[in-house]
């Protein structure tokens, strides 16, 4: 089985937002510096389950990603966590949806004979979730997400659990096939000793567009404003002898307000 696992670098979220900044100019936010970007989380789930199936059933697992050349760092955490090889496919840092899926189709089917692509349900700066089903649409594949589990690998095809609003729905799904993995699913290992030595020597090779049969990204998708809003808060405490005397003097309070 040959599995690709589609990862993205982002801003930690962990960071505060205080330490962001907008680029009014280029109308995109700007990751504080000293602070290091991170694989994006649901995207070490799917890598996570695509190892345990290395583990499990001999696959070969192969992280693609498409960004800038900062990108390669969260390649070779992939390699250091138990992935076989790595492809980064050049892009600009603020490219959509749309030209992400398009290059990662591109890498995909250059690839070669795929038969799973696992992906995180989502990526942790935008919340979109848009990628992994346009290039599902792209690869002429189906798609199940987001899924909690897998629950048995057969002969061409996956059984999986997909999350629903009641709960879970178990899934049969033929393959090739594009899973997203939420968060769900696993608990990302940690990267061994042995794994760093391995991805620092990786050899990762760096895919331009044109090398892709691809032309210049087109962007769909153009912010128009962006703004940070700014809220007082008051606190202000009641009191009073008793319980009934403290809500008097509060629905007084709430109707000087106008908020009865």
């Amino acid at each position: 089985m040959n599995i690709v696992v589609t990862v993205k670098q982002v801003p930690d979220p962990n960071t505060p937002p205080r330490f962001f900044t907008i680029d009014a100019a280029a109308k995109h936010v700007l990751a504080p510096a000293g602070i290091p970007p991170v694989m994006n989380g649901y995207d070490a789930n799917a890598l996570e389950e695509a190892i345990r199936l290395k583990e499990q059933r001999g696959a070969r697992v192969t992280a693609v990603s498409v960004g800038d050349a900062a990108s390669r760092d969260t390649l070779r955490r992939a390699i250091a966590l138990g992935a076989h090889a790595a492809v980064h496919v050049e892009g600009p840092p603020d490219l959509d949806g749309g030209g992400t899926a398009e290059g990662l189709a591109a890498a995909i089917g250059k690839l070669g004979e795929v038969d799973l692509v696992l992906c995180g349900r989502q990526a942790s700066d935008t919340d979109g979730g848009q990628v992994l089903f346009e290039l599902a649409e792209r690869l002429g594949w189906p798609t199940v997400s987001p899924i909690k589990r897998i629950v048995q690998v057969e002969e061409g095809a996956l059984v999986v659990d997909r999350i629903t609003e009641e709960g879970s729905r178990r899934v049969r799904v033929e393959l090739p096939a594009l899973i997203g993995v939420s968060s769900e699913a696993n608990q990302p290992r940690y990267p061994a000793l042995k794994g760093v030595l391995i991805a620092k020597r990786a050899e990762i090779p760096t895919w331009r567009r044109a090398d892709l049969g691809l032309g210049d990204p087109e962007p769909r998708v153009a912010v128009r404003r962006l703004y940070v809003e700014s809220r007082e808060a008051r606190t202000e405490f009641v009191a009073g002898d008793s319980p009934a005397a403290i809500g008097a003097k509060l629905a007084e309070r709430m109707r000087e307000a106008g908020l009865l």
